[in-house]
């Protein structure tokens, strides 16, 4: 029996390919929030990093980071479009503690590194989107007359 509805439409490669980055993001935004998680009750550093045992402005960062990294992993797991808003919340509070606050949170090369790597290749992925869906957007109205 034929149903009624076309159903839903097929994914491209560029699609599937943008989810597995995202989800792929998403894992190592949980990774972030059970470092932080783990930093601020002392299963980390042997325990130096303690919450009651660090300055206010590590117990600020830490506690932020903690509870924002594990939902922007929500959201890019789902793909949802405000896990990126909130992914790049944290990557901006990171890129703040490492780039302008080295003194106070020490320095940190690598973080700033791969969250500008990480936000380079979404807006790779979004800009070839956009085009593939301009493309298939000109496809479909070309044949009216």
């Amino acid at each position: 029996m034929d149903t009624d509805s076309a159903g839903a439409p097929k994914s491209t490669f560029t699609e599937t390919l943008f989810v597995v980055f995202l989800r792929m993001v998403a894992v190592s935004c949980f990774w972030f929030g059970i470092e932080y998680w783990a930093m601020l009750v002392g299963f980390s550093s042997s325990g130096t990093s303690r919450f009651d045992l660090v300055g206010p402005a590590w117990r600020g960062a830490g506690v932020a980071l903690a509870v924002v990294f594990p939902v922007a992993a929500l959201g890019l797991w789902l793909p949802a479009s405000w896990g990126a808003v909130i992914w790049s919340c944290a990557a901006l509070g990171q890129l703040l503690m490492y780039i302008v606050w080295p003194d106070v949170f020490g320095s940190n090369w690598l973080v700033p590194l791969m969250h500008g790597l990480v936000a380079g290749v979404y807006v790779f992925f979004r800009f070839a989107l956009a085009l593939e869906r301009r493309e298939k957007m000109t496809r479909v109205s070309s044949g009216l007359p």
